[in-house]
């Protein structure tokens, strides 16, 4: 079930890249354009569907590591007083990143990624977002997850983040 989904997933994304790459080769003829994958991933479900965008994109790879990083323990989602959950329930939590993307203006097109916590995107990410100018950048989002689209995640971060270029995502 988890390999149909992850193959599903990439297929999408190399439909989204190859489309909005002819669009943007058709517009932009003295700038080259550079592509960044950038996800976070616990478990490596979503590293594994990450490693496979850059693949098929051709992108640069970059791991939204947390300073602290996560134990089991702190991804109990039935412990109420794990990690995860305590962030999860602070929507203005915001886990601090131990590293940084060089040069992010480099970057025309982003594809964002994550496992979808409590049928969102986990707060780290609201960190990655902030922490960059992202406003004249495309962002395609994608996500794992065992049970929960990402429907919710995407109106979320939309709602969020109104100024960017947000993608619907898959």
């Amino acid at each position: 079930m988890m390999k149909k989904f992850l193959l599903m997933a990439v297929m999408t994304m190399i439909a989204f890249t190859a489309c909005s790459q002819k669009k943007s080769n058709q517009q932009e003829t003295k700038k080259e354009m550079k592509t960044l994958v950038a996800y976070f991933s616990c478990t490596g479900n979503t590293k594994a569907v990450a490693n496979l965008i850059q693949k098929a994109t051709g992108a640069d790879l970059y791991e939204i590591e947390p300073a602290v990083p996560y134990t089991a323990a702190d991804l109990d989602w039935r412990n109420e007083n794990s990690r995860s959950s305590v962030e999860m329930k602070d929507a203005a939590s915001r886990p601090a990143i131990g590293n940084n993307v060089e040069n992010m203006s480099a970057y025309d097109t982003l594809y964002i990624g994550f496992p979808v916590w409590w049928d969102k995107a986990p707060t780290i990410v609201n960190t990655f977002i902030e922490s960059y100018d992202l406003a004249s950048k495309t962002i395609y989002v994608f996500a794992t997850s065992g049970s929960s689209s990402i429907d919710n995640s995407v109106a979320e971060l939309k709602m969020k983040y109104p100024k960017l270029h947000i993608v619907e995502g898959k």
